[in-house]
């Protein structure tokens, strides 16, 4: 078992008042897809989300998964990830990855999982781009989770990441996958455009 971990706790600070989260994707909220295509993968999920009551929940409360309540995502990035990582159980490794990449398939989330199997003698293992940007998703293994205790500021848990380069192996996935995040009405729009 590795619990696959969506952190859906920001703000859309940058989305003028929409939530990005529940934009809709195929007929469905952001956030209700990214959940069915991580189920997919035959893992448990885990939804890390603000402490308050919040619409996100309402968007995926009929599915199976557990929601994470995290006070720490006021801080940011590295608070949502220190509070709701503290929550998940212990287990060999995890998978986090970000509510917001849209284009994101249960294939990219499987491939990264199998990474983990196929080399053991790393300790990250991250979806990267076509031309090898690294991504999202990532898979950690445990002896890493005690890191995530001290993580603070909002660099998104690089700070972590960074050191472990010669220890990460990057799976490429399809194109922009790994890294296509839409933060402003403007990019849901150029989106749209593009895939109609």
């Amino acid at each position: 078992m590795i619990p696959i971990l969506i952190l859906a706790a920001g703000r859309s600070s940058r989305m003028g008042g929409r939530d990005k989260l529940l934009e809709d994707v195929g007929g469905v909220p952001l956030l209700r897809k990214q959940v069915q295509t991580a189920l997919a993968t035959g893992q448990p999920v885990f939804v890390a989300l603000p402490p308050a009551a919040h619409d996100r929940q309402a968007a995926i409360a009929d599915l199976d998964v557990t929601l994470l309540r995290v006070p720490e995502a006021a801080e940011g990035m590295s608070g949502t990830m220190r509070g709701a990582i503290a929550q998940l159980p212990i287990t060999p490794a995890f998978m986090l990855t970000l509510a917001d990449l849209v284009a994101l398939e249960t294939a990219d989330l499987k491939a990264v999982l199998a990474a983990r199997i196929a080399h053991p003698q790393y300790v990250v293992w991250r979806g990267a781009t076509v031309d090898g940007k690294p991504g999202h998703p990532i898979v950690f293994d445990a002896s890493l989770r005690p890191a995530f205790a001290d993580l603070k500021g909002d660099d998104g848990g690089e700070s972590l990441v960074k050191p472990l380069w010669d220890q990460t192996y990057l799976v490429p996935l399809p194109g922009n996958r790994a890294r296509l995040d839409l933060d402003t009405p403007a990019d849901w729009a150029a989106w749209r455009n593009a895939n109609p």
